[in-house]
């Protein structure tokens, strides 16, 4: 059979190879996401006093944030080594980075800290990227599943 009859993205000179290119998206976003949850995770499960002291925000809570995250490395690292990424495994990243953004600002509202104003914005800054990792593998997804 005729690709440009089986495809109509390749009989309007589109790409043949539709879920590979439109799969791109949501895999370069898992791939961001892990790598900037390994770049801020590693210092804070190693760093945690020192970066208690400039943020003003628990060692408990930085060494615990670090680990965690550096378990997500490895989920988010072994998702990537699968053929393809599917619907299931990407809706729950989505959804634990978005539960990641709600509990981060929750976090600064409830008391339970108090950081300084390098402390606000650490947690704010990195709940701000976190969201646009959440967009990115959200919009990645769509793009995947109109394929």
């Amino acid at each position: 059979m005729n690709t440009f009859a089986s495809n109509p993205r390749a009989a309007n000179g589109g790409p043949t190879h539709v879920q590979r290119n439109d799969a791109r998206l949501l895999r370069g976003a898992v791939t961001l996401d892990a790598i900037a949850s390994g770049a801020i995770g590693l210092p804070m499960l190693l760093l945690a006093a020192p970066m208690s002291e400039l943020l003003a925000l628990p060692t408990m809570l930085l060494r615990g944030v670090g680990a965690g995250l550096l378990l997500w490395v490895g989920l988010l690292a072994w998702m990537l080594t699968r053929p393809q990424i599917g619907k299931a495994m990407a809706w729950t990243v989505i959804a634990i980075n978005a539960m990641w953004v709600f509990d981060s600002i929750a976090l600064l509202f409830s008391g339970w800290v108090a950081p300084n104003a390098l402390g606000y914005g650490f947690v704010i800054a990195q709940a701000v990227a976190v969201l646009v990792f959440a967009e990115l593998q959200y919009f990645g997804l769509r793009r995947t599943l109109r394929a």
